[in-house]
């Protein structure tokens, strides 16, 4: 028989910087979060009836075993426990595959949670530069920690805040605009982002910020890859867990409240870049993946984009929403709301976690019937894992049985990596570049992608000259020819502007 599958309930959490008393670490985030989510079930007992715990990984701290850990706090006993890798698909991710399980009858109710706690309220304390994986011990397994290849790294491209801005580069190249009339879009795009968060009782940031605010460098809002500034990256130091619980149609109708909609889970879809880093890709205003997950999702619970109500796409940077945009076919004009907490800029990017809070967001507007339906989207690391997911007031036509599982095995999108040269001399031509900034609001360092004379990809420096700087920062170069050679001392290529 086909099983219908719900989100029987939902909660949030965000701890404020500033508190009475002892701050909750990760682990009491997700305990409350949980709570949060049987509480508006009405429920005292349905996490102790649990029988399938998901987390998503924490990198604010770690935890050897945290779902067996909150299942423990929770008194539950659940016969599956699981824990993510790395990377904001997870939770999306984990709802694909406890829906398959719960079709499958293999589980029947799962809890799905995951917090972060990255706030130092210790004033003595040393800050810390480069939080984002601070709780990944230093064995970790998994090669979902790796985000470029070592060339790229010692090259200075690691970590997202470096590595995002190359897209943006790149689709400002496509728009054919210049400098200030393209940020003024991605600055506009950016404010109602940050209007929306504004409006979420959950969201970390709830000032609105006017696209001048967000374009514009200063003493609040430096410069730190360009072209993007504080404001346009996401917001990682917060505090914020939040919780969802899956069920058989069945057995949540015990829980079902009077004054609330059903939400129901319609289908949901995941794929991954054939070209996993930034290195690798052929174009740097395309992702593949997303575009296959979002058709899957779409195709499996039988619904027309037309017919969507509203997006959450995922929003780490400005260029992953133009890029979602344009590879679900969203028009600039198109009047349905892209986010729905405010993304991660301003509602807060705790970890891997942040989708987590747009599907309880999303169905929190279903079951008071603001929205039918509607779309979250989530990636991880440099466009290279996608995972979507539709949900909506009625149940699905199709049978979610086996779409998890055939993600599993065939998940890979778009073409094979570029070849790349490692030591490359002559001519080549720009495809993208950044430039990095200290904490002094100085250039740093200019990092450029290209293609050689023969058709291979490599990554470079410029000489770290003010005139340089100025010139990349003032108008675009993609497209041009940079002159190529390998500095054996430094072990990096250095491309000369020409």
């Amino acid at each position: 028989m086909k099983q219908n599958i719900v989100v029987a309930g939902w909660g949030q959490v965000t701890q404020p910087k500033h508190i009475d008393g002892i701050a909750k670490d990760p682990m009491g985030l997700m305990a409350q979060a949980s709570r949060q989510a049987a509480q508006m079930m009405g429920s005292k007992t349905v996490l102790t009836h649990l029988d399938g715990i998901m987390v998503v990984r924490t990198v604010s701290r770690h935890y050897a075993a945290p779902a067996q850990d909150l299942a423990r706090r929770l008194g539950a006993t659940p016969k599956f426990a699981h824990v993510s890798g790395i990377g904001g698909n997870s939770p999306q991710t984990l709802i694909n595959r406890a829906a398959g399980m719960i079709a499958r009858q293999e589980l029947d109710s799962v809890l799905i949670v995951g917090a972060e706690a990255y706030v130092q309220r210790d004033g003595g304390s040393k800050r810390v530069d480069s939080a984002l994986f601070r709780g990944i011990p230093e064995d970790y397994p998994g090669d979902d920690l790796i985000g470029s290849t070592p060339l790229e790294r010692r090259h200075g491209i690691e970590h997202p805040l470096q590595g995002f801005p190359l897209f943006e580069t790149a689709l400002w190249a496509a728009s054919g605009l210049d400098l200030k009339p393209y940020l003024m879009q991605v600055g506009q795009m950016w404010s109602g982002f940050s209007k929306t968060a504004a409006d979420h009782p959950h969201a970390w940031t709830r000032t609105v910020k006017t696209p001048e605010d967000i374009i514009t460098p200063g003493p609040l809002n430096r410069p730190v890859s360009f072209p993007y500034t504080k404001y346009m990256n996401s917001f990682v130091t917060v505090d914020q867990g939040a919780a969802v619980i899956l069920m058989s149609a069945e057995t949540a109708k015990k829980y079902s409240q009077k004054n609330r909609q059903t939400v129901y889970f319609l289908g949901g879809g995941y794929a991954q870049d054939r070209q996993r880093f930034m290195i690798e890709k052929s174009d740097f205003t395309n992702s593949p993946p997303l575009k296959a997950a979002v058709e899957k999702a779409l195709v499996r619970s039988g619904t027309a984009l037309e017919h969507l109500a509203c997006f959450d796409l995922y929003s780490c940077f400005p260029c992953a929403v133009s890029i979602a945009k344009k590879m679900i076919g969203l028009a600039d004009n198109d009047p349905r709301p892209l986010t729905l907490t405010g993304g991660l800029g301003f509602f807060g990017g705790p970890g891997n976690n942040y989708n987590l809070h747009a599907v309880a967001t999303l169905a929190e507007k279903i079951s008071t019937g603001e929205r039918a339906n509607g779309l979250v989207t989530a990636l991880g690391w440099f466009m290279h894992k996608h995972a979507a997911g539709i949900y909506g007031s009625t149940p699905s036509p199709g049978d979610l049985t086996a779409h998890d599982l055939t993600d599993q095995k065939e998940n890979l999108a778009g073409n094979p990596p570029v070849n790349i040269k490692d030591q490359v001399t002559g001519t080549g031509t720009i495809e993208t570049y950044t430039v990095i900034y200290a904490t002094d609001q100085t250039p740093s360092y200019a990092v450029v992608y290209g293609r050689t004379r023969d058709h291979f990809r490599f990554i470079a420096h410029t000489p770290n000259h003010p005139d340089i700087f100025k010139a990349l920062t003032s108008e675009n170069w993609v497209g041009r020819s940079v002159r190529l050679r390998f500095d054996p001392d430094r072990n990096v290529n250095i491309a000369d502007l020409i």
